[in-house]
């Protein structure tokens, strides 16, 4: 899956929304610590981290690329 970014970068947070993994901002907290996610191979954890064009985002086996 490709995103194409409408701004400098988005938030984890913000993806997971985007992506349909979650309904509404508020889940985010508890989809981070639920979900198996990794930003460019490393094990990611904060809702918060900022995602720029270039990343690979693997969520729950789910590739996104970030453009």
């Amino acid at each position: 899956m490709n995103i194409k970014l409408s701004s400098e970068y988005v938030t984890l947070g913000q993806l997971l929304k985007m992506a349909d993994f979650i309904q509404s901002g508020g889940e985010a907290k508890f989809a981070v610590k639920e979900l198996s996610i990794y930003v460019n191979k490393e094990k990611e954890n904060r809702r918060g981290r900022k995602l720029y064009p270039g990343d690979v985002i693997n969520i729950e086996g789910t590739i996104i690329t970030l453009s």
